[in-house]
């Protein structure tokens, strides 16, 4: 599986922004996915996870009721929705794929899209 996020970019404080991830391969469907992310100087940390089905999703405490995850298995993409975006968000935002559909045994692993939030 192979993963190309896009979206990134720069945004001001409050704003918005939404990523994407695009799989190739005919299993993404059976995937569960998810978004982490790494600030400069800092540990890759998680952001969010959606089950494949899209039935489940989980959010880290730092940005739930901001950020929306969901997927188009048809389309092959997850997206992140980001609201809210505060400095503190500015990172690369890797999407990843997890084979095991929930036990956070994350695979494979995009190129990363960098978000840069301004105060």
């Amino acid at each position: 599986v192979q993963l190309q996020a896009s979206g990134g970019g720069l945004v001001q404080a409050g704003g918005s922004r939404r990523l994407s991830c695009t799989a190739s391969g005919r299993t993404f469907s059976n995937y569960g996915m998810g978004w982490f992310r790494q600030a400069l100087g800092k540990e890759r940390e998680f952001v969010a996870s959606i089950s494949a089905s899209g039935g489940s999703t989980y959010y880290a405490d730092s940005v739930k009721g901001r950020f929306t995850i969901s997927r188009d298995n048809a389309k092959n993409t997850v997206y992140l929705q980001m609201n809210g975006l505060k400095p503190e968000d500015t990172a690369v935002y890797y999407c990843t794929a997890d084979p095991t559909d929930g036990k956070g045994l994350y695979s494979y692993w995009g190129q990363g899209t960098q978000v840069t939030v301004s105060s």
